[in-house]
């Protein structure tokens, strides 16, 4: 499945006639987005019915559970973890109905309450039920649950409460509310100063097209992204800023060479936020260093083994979705869960360029990050759930002061597109996990200070590149209700350094050398 980076001068004609077409919705091969925009998403602000009047429906928003469940005992989270993702799987098989339903609806919309809404709420009200009772078994019984429950219809152009245009990079990652479970994540890395550019070039392509996402616009299968997803990196305002260091600092930093998945190690799990559970992510994911990482590893597998990092102290391991082209061809996944069978179709790229590198703090010293830590950054249904773990950052080689988290970036010729993702520096000093996966780590203040009694750790700075001919004829691999936007761009990592090692990393950090 691994395809190594096409060269522009053999691709670029093909690609461009190809994605204008498709993301048009031209060549027969798009005539209508079947999939609804939706998630798990409760941080943003529902619009009253009212406001839907007169609109096509074609989204689901349901609340979201996982956000909620901030206190889950050790003892519960397994089957907690599991009850989760099987409401991602019911999302997922209740917008396929809704897609397949879509024209009846139009017609008749008591349909939608009768075939989707209402099914879907008793499946939820079971899983619920479920988690209530793993919780109660092993601590405190869980109250009011059962009204996350129902979902409602929406129109597309409501989704998101601000998740596809965004509020631009107002905050940066270092320049958030520090330890809140990731709300200072609402402007991308370390941008604060310039323009917003979600909103900025009125959505991008000049085609017509206004962003905000009338149901059926584009890609290869069919449900995203659409033409005014994309933007001219050349007409964005430079919007990058850097905390200043003060005394006491730590300037150095180690960078981890683990190749660019060139094996092509690929699945659409996620051993974090779904374990045991094959498909977990509904999407497809880039694996570097663990050669191990599936749904069933567990820390005692990850630890033994193989790593594709030079340095072999470090078997971490590093994931993150995969982006494709959008040229009509299809993939060995086409008919596979995570790939095909769920919206992710064409060509995985395998990137041009990986850069790991652990950084210090601008404000003080690290310490040890402790093994088997888990840090997710960004948010794979940001574009419904909103802002508020949002973490993509989007630009072209050449142009890296300009940082995108809500477009896919067009780049020049002879430039190359760069996902950079900066994870959570601050960690609360004795917890691995936590019940959803973010309150145990958090991100630095707009200063570069951790706050509330957390410690600094070295920071993972992922840089992918990629060599994908000009134009908007890419996209990431996503949850199929999500449309494939960039905003919901995340990364995935657990350290499994030796300890000889992790010591090494945070000397060199604090010393302020350079390492390798």
């Amino acid at each position: 499945m691994g395809r190594t980076s096409r060269k522009r001068s053999t691709l670029a004609n093909r690609a461009i006639a190809a994605s204008a077409a498709l993301l048009l919705g031209g060549g027969g091969l798009v005539a209508m987005n079947v999939y609804a925009s939706a998630g798990e998403g409760r941080s943003h602000q529902r619009p009253p019915q009212s406001e839907n009047a007169g609109q096509a429906m074609s989204t689901i928003d349901c609340p979201d559970v996982a956000n909620e469940l901030t206190d889950v005992p050790r003892g519960a989270r397994w089957q907690v973890d599991r009850e989760l993702a099987k409401i991602d799987s019911q999302i997922t098989q209740a917008y396929q109905r809704f897609a397949d339903q879509k024209e009846q609806i139009e017609q008749d919309p008591a349909l939608a309450e009768n075939a989707i809404l209402n099914p879907l709420k008793q499946k939820r009200l079971a899983s619920l039920e479920r988690i209530t009772n793993a919780i109660d078994r092993v601590g405190r019984r869980p109250q009011g649950l059962e009204a996350l429950a129902p979902c409602t219809l929406r129109a597309d152009g409501n989704a998101g409460g601000g998740g596809q245009t965004g509020d631009g990079q107002t905050g940066g990652q270092d320049g958030g509310q520090g330890q809140d479970g990731g709300q200072g994540q609402d402007g991308g890395q370390d941008a604060g100063q310039g323009q917003d550019p979600g909103q900025g070039q009125d959505g991008g392509q000049g085609d017509g097209q206004d962003g905000g996402g009338e149901a059926g616009g584009g890609g290869q299968a069919g449900n995203g992204p659409e033409a005014s997803d994309f933007v001219d990196i050349t007409t964005v305002q430079p919007n990058v800023s850097q905390p200043r260091q003060r005394r006491g600092s730590s300037k150095g930093a180690f960078t981890t060479e683990c190749g660019r998945n060139e094996a092509g190690k690929f699945n659409s799990d996620n051993v974090i936020v779904a374990p045991g559970v094959s498909n977990g992510a509904h999407h497809m994911h880039d694996y570097v260093g663990n050669q191990s990482n599936d749904a069933f590893a567990t820390d005692d597998i990850l630890a033994a083994a193989a790593t594709s990092c030079r340095n072999q102290g470090d078997k971490s391991t590093y994931y993150w979705p995969v982006l494709r082209l959008q040229n009509g061809q299809a993939e060995a996944d086409a008919n596979a869960d995570g790939g095909g069978k769920e919206g992710n179709v064409g060509e995985i790229q395998t990137p041009a360029q990986v850069t790991l590198k652990f950084a210090g703090s601008p404000v003080s010293k690290v310490t040890a990050m402790p093994r088997f830590l888990r840090i997710i950054t960004g948010d794979a249904k940001a574009f419904v759930n909103g802002n508020a773990n949002a973490n993509a950052s989007w630009s072209c080689t050449g142009f890296e002061n300009r940082q995108l988290k809500d477009k896919y970036p067009i780049c020049p010729e002879g430039s190359q597109v760069v996902r950079t993702f900066k994870f959570q520096s601050c960690w609360d000093g004795q917890n691995s996990d936590s019940a959803n996966h973010r309150t145990h780590v958090a991100f630095a203040d707009q200063n570069g200070r951790c706050q509330n009694g957390f410690k600094a750790i070295p920071q993972l700075q992922q840089r992918i590149v990629y060599d994908v001919p000009p134009g908007p004829g890419f996209a990431l691999d996503s949850f199929p209700e999500q449309l494939h936007k960039p905003v919901t761009d995340h990364g995935d990592f657990i350290n499994v350094f030796d300890e000889n090692l992790m010591n090494r990393v945070v000397s060199c950090i604090n010393s302020g050398r350079k390492c390798r």
